[in-house]
């Protein structure tokens, strides 16, 4: 090896990865930062030090993806050259339904914006190297278009129209504002307004639309779960499952390899049981308790995914693609196959499974004293829902603890852990927000018959705190150990946010304690203090609004709303990509290994940890476009009737509203407000009448009636059931010609 490969720090890594390894990535641009020019391969070949042919294809396929991941860019002379090196920013596109975009870097920082001139080229989701043109009057960034350095999209799901012959598509995923243009000869037979999938045959360019052909006719508009199969290509979620990996999943069979149960700790006399939901089918996680002294004994048993799902294999990159189960109102897309999310893997009751085992020693007042992981062998003891571990443990029903009597006092342990784990957690501060989840029902014919609540009773929070201590106790043993690991961050809110929500609460005659660094134990207490105000659930709403989203990084910066300096998912490898990664961490250190012979570095866990807080970002949509769907189409028939609701938004365009016990939302547009002219305060989260004096905050209630609904656009419309009067000294002309101009820019 010459001397200047041997001065590559990541030399050893490559060796363990490749047959034959070439210099690191790391070494590659540190190389290009040293010669400060734009270089062909060959002179970087001829500077490295590679002189094989084998070498130089190796260099020049690392160079090509090094460009696609945006470290690098090739000029027009075929010379590389370090993005910042030439003043660009590389990142991810994000799409308006308007037509602009952003920007978003892969180093952090500001996000450029992108005018609908240059989005014209683009399509949401795509990766593109941009140059700053200048800023607009807002004080945004303007990125111009450099060089699309990855496509995102390939296919696009949407509602087919022909006029004249032309064929078009309208995407049904807003953040694409483009249509696709089909050709007469790529129609492929879709019928007019038929719901088609298209594959881009041409993308965008500054002076062409994309063009596509009709790869699949889903069917019609309105047919009976199309909501889901639109959401599914959409979002491009992988929803069949590819030949080689369903041969590597019904390799191992239906039970337990005996060689996978070899040396383990033999748990199956232990009286671990799963608590689920009733329509639950892949159980991750069981539980033990007993008592130890003044304090418990706590097994957190979860399903060993690891030892089936090894690195480097088809199931393996099935999963990362994957990421995470996607969960539809009634259906489900997992992110491994059924042999395994709901057979080998899934702890059923009555059934040798192979666990990885979280033991913890809780004291009295529920802080983890001690805990150790190992790989155990575990047969679950029952299989309970949350209503019935509810009915056995809050309100004793005679004769499930008789049916369960076995199970009693454990779980009665664990019913006096979950109070010390509680009380742990108010003493910190970790916040808890009275949110309402919803479940749709439907009805033989699969149209939706209701929408109810979803309640959560002691069962679901005893299982909540267990899997959180759990998730703790291995956060904290990866830190310890040092490896290269995906955490679960959830930093605070960002100054502005802070700035904003201070103005709102002094408003209220509150005040949000931490000065510039709040913690969570502030917001907790300004939630206690809220308690039983008329407009308590004004004040929760904008608590959470004003919280970052969580995401997955090697980089641990701690839990801000449960208040925990360490916190990872270890507990749902079934359907979690990250809980995987954490459990192939401890077990490489159960076996004995070093964090440095891990086989996934820091920077791997960058790139894991983006892709995988983009794929939960992607189910959520998914989710979110379908449930939207089905509550639009559950509307229709309810034009022109009034509900009573609470204001869940508010908009420079109007207030979005939620109606009582239906839980549908929809828009009240600022034009149905009346004649007035109304002015926004995104601080106060209102809209203000300028001559009535009318004020609509968020949390206000209103009675609304439907007007209409758009299943295409998903949207519901809504107009007050009791217009605004306007004021009896009102002038006509000044006062109605601002009104009726800010009716026309909403």
């Amino acid at each position: 090896m010459s001397r200047r490969r041997r001065q590559d720090p990541f030399a050893e890594r490559e060796a363990r990865k490749y047959e034959h390894p070439i210099p690191s990535r790391e070494f590659i641009l540190a190389f290009l930062a040293e010669r400060g020019e734009p270089l062909a391969p060959e002179e970087i070949a001829a500077g490295l030090k590679l002189e094989g042919d084998r070498d130089r294809e190796a260099l020049r396929r690392r160079l090509g993806a090094m460009e696609r991941d945006g470290q690098l860019l090739r000029n027009r002379r075929g010379r590389y050259l370090l993005v910042n090196q030439a003043d660009l920013v590389s990142g991810r596109v994000i799409g308006h339904p308007d037509g602009y975009g952003f920007l978003v870097p892969d180093e952090g920082g500001e996000d450029l914006f992108i005018p609908a001139r240059e989005m014209a080229a683009l399509l949401h989701g795509d990766r593109a190297v941009m140059h700053v043109a200048g800023v607009d009057r807002r004080g945004r960034r303007i990125g111009a278009l450099a060089e699309v350095l990855e496509r995102n999209t390939h296919k696009v799901v949407g509602r087919f129209f022909r006029e004249s012959g032309v064929g078009f598509v309208v995407p049904d995923n807003k953040r694409i504002a483009q249509q696709v243009v089909v050709p007469p000869e790529h129609q492929g037979g879709a019928v007019h307004g038929q719901i088609v999938v298209v594959e881009l045959i041409e993308q965008p360019s500054r002076r062409t639309q994309a063009i596509g052909r009709v790869a699949e006719v889903l069917g019609d508009h309105m047919a009976p779960g199309m909501e889901i199969e639109m959401a599914i290509h959409a979002h491009d979620l992988p929803a069949g499952w590819p030949g080689p990996v369903l041969e590597e999943a019904a390799r191992f069979g239906d039970s337990v390899p005996q060689e996978a149960a070899a040396g383990r700790t033999d748990l199956r006399a232990l009286p671990l049981v799963t608590i689920d939901g009733a329509d639950a089918r892949d159980f991750d996680d069981a539980v033990y308790c007993e008592r130890r002294g003044q304090g418990w004994r706590l097994l957190v048993a979860i399903a060993d995914v690891s030892w089936y799902v090894r690195p480097g294999t088809a199931l393996d990159a099935e999963a990362r693609s994957r990421g995470t189960s996607v969960y539809f109102p009634d259906r489900v897309i997992p992110m491994l196959p059924e042999a395994l999310s709901n057979g080998l893997c899934s702890l059923n009751p009555e059934e040798d499974r192979l666990c990885m085992v979280a033991e913890l020693s809780v004291d009295a007042e529920g802080a983890i004293r001690r805990s150790r992981f190992f790989e155990g062998l575990m047969r679950s003891h029952a299989r309970l829902t949350y209503d019935a571990a509810a009915a056995i443990l809050v309100t004793r029903d005679a004769a499930l603890r008789r049916r369960h009597a076995a199970l009693v006092p454990h779980l009665e342990a664990l019913y006096e852990l979950y109070g010390a784990l509680r009380k742990a957690r108010a003493a910190r501060g970790a916040i808890d927000f009275d949110t309402t989840e919803t479940r749709i029902e439907f009805g033989p014919d699969r149209r939706i018959e209701r929408i109810v609540p979803l309640v959560r009773n002691d069962a679901h929070k005893l299982i909540e705190e267990c899997m959180i201590a759990a998730n703790v106790a291995a956060a904290r043993f990866l830190l310890r150990h040092r490896i290269a690991a995906l955490y679960r961050v959830h930093e605070g809110p960002n100054p502005d946010k802070l700035e904003d929500l201070r103005t709102f609460l002094a408003e209220l005659g509150l005040r949000l304690g931490g000065r510039e660094r709040p913690q969570a134990r502030h917001f907790a207490q300004l939630l206690d203090k809220a308690r039983g105000r008329p407009d308590e659930h004004l004040i929760q709403t904008v608590l959470l609004r004003s919280l970052s989203q969580a995401v997955y990084s090697p980089d641990n910066a701690g839990h801000f709303g449960l208040s925990l300096e360490a916190y990872t998912h270890f507990t749902s490898p079934i359907r979690r990509y990250p809980d995987l990664m954490v459990h192939r961490a401890i077990r490489h250190l159960l076996a004995g290994g070093e964090a440095r012979a891990f086989e996934y570095t820091h920077a791997d866990m960058v790139v894991l940890g983006d892709a995988c807080s983009a794929a939960e970002r992607r189910a959520d949509e998914a989710t979110r476009d379908a449930v939207t769907w089905l509550k639009c189409e559950f509307m229709m028939d309810k034009v022109g009737q009034s509900f009573d609701g609470t204001i869940t938004g508010v908009t420079g365009f109007g207030v979005f509203v939620e109606l009582d016990g239906i839980y549908v939302e929809g828009l009240v547009h600022i034009t149905a407000l009346g004649t007035d002219y109304f002015h926004y305060d995104p601080a106060h989260h209102r809209l203000t009448g300028e001559r009535s004096g009318r004020v609509f905050r968020l949390a206000d209630r209103v009675r609304v009636q439907v007007v209409r609904v758009d299943l295409d656009e998903r949207r519901i419309d809504f107009e007050l059931a009791e217009p605004v009067a306007a004021p009896a000294a009102a002038r006509p002309g000044r006062g109605r010609a601002r009104g009726a101009r800010r009716r026309r820019r909403p």
